[in-house]
């Protein structure tokens, strides 16, 4: 990633409902409690660095349900990406998922995504703040990284690339019904006829999701009672308290648990997780 230039910066203005910097995380590290962290989805972050010439791995910003407000203290080229989202710059409407220039002093506002949760911002040089176990991500379960933003705050940017790719990309739409490939175990052993209880019920994402995990409610899953010792969990796991209502856990999830996990989801699909408002529907599709 490239240096930081210490006379290229953008300030916060108004950081939205929260503004959190993201990587590709921090994968690789269980084995000292440290979840993967990075961006919830992956393929929005890239694209946006590739749309303003950087690598797919520099730092962005990844914004829940939009409103950020920033002035840009030098030039630089910014893309949003994610949902389609309503842009302003200096008050002129921009689109999204596309370059923009910004001139220094003008400012960039962000609308909330028309579908979805979450939008990614790149700056071209990427966002510069100290890496903690090879990332710049912020990780809110166990707090490593950088803190959240805040107003004011000054982000610090690295020097440019060229833009090398397609001016404008199609906007990601977020589905109002997903239906999730899970494979079975390693505790599904702990459930009357896991594999149909699964492909039987039918959920809703809960207000209560978060990057920790996806919480969804609905069809409670029939399961033993009892606990299980504290074993090792991965991003995906399914794990299932005793109330029966399944949390598939996201990139900030926690390294360990104690609930029995009925089945695993493949991190192919956990972005749509990661942009599923409040109540979108969710059937899984068990592969034994």
């Amino acid at each position: 990633m490239s240096r930081s230039d210490t006379n290229r910066s953008v300030t916060i203005i108004r950081t939205g409902p929260q503004a959190l910097i993201q990587d590709l995380g921090r994968p690789g590290n269980a084995h000292l409690g440290v979840p993967p962290s990075g961006a919830l989805d992956q393929d929005s972050l890239k694209l946006a660095n590739r749309l303003v010439g950087n690598p797919e791995d520099a730092a962005g910003l990844e914004l829940l349900l939009g409103g950020l407000a920033l002035k840009a203290n030098t030039s630089c080229t910014i893309a949003v990406t994610g949902p389609s989202t309503e842009l302003e710059v200096d008050g002129r409407l921009a689109d999204s998922h596309q370059p923009i220039y910004l001139e220094s002093g003008h400012t960039l506002e962000i609308g909330t995504p028309q579908t979805g949760l979450r939008s990614y911002l790149a700056l071209s040089g990427g966002i510069q703040v100290p890496e903690e176990l090879g990332s710049r991500s912020t990780d809110l379960l166990s707090g490593i990284g950088p803190d959240p933003l805040r107003d004011n705050d000054v982000l610090h940017l690295g020097t440019p690339n060229l833009p090398n790719g397609a001016d404008v990309v199609p906007p990601v739409q977020a589905l109002q019904t997903l239906v999730i490939p899970i494979r079975l175990g390693p505790r599904d052993d702990w459930f009357d006829q896991a594999e149909t209880q699964l492909r039987q019920g039918s959920w809703t994402v809960s207000d209560r999701s978060n990057r920790v995990g996806a919480r969804l409610q609905g069809t409670a899953l029939n399961r033993r009672d009892g606990e299980i010792p504290s074993e090792g969990m991965i991003t995906g796991a399914v794990q299932v308290p005793p109330d029966g209502q399944p949390v598939i856990f996201l990139n900030d999830h926690p390294t360990t648990g104690g609930y029995p996990v009925i089945g695993v989801v493949d991190n192919d699909y956990l972005r749509f997780l990661g942009q599923a408002r409040p109540g979108t529907k969710v059937r899984f599709r068990p592969i034994v």
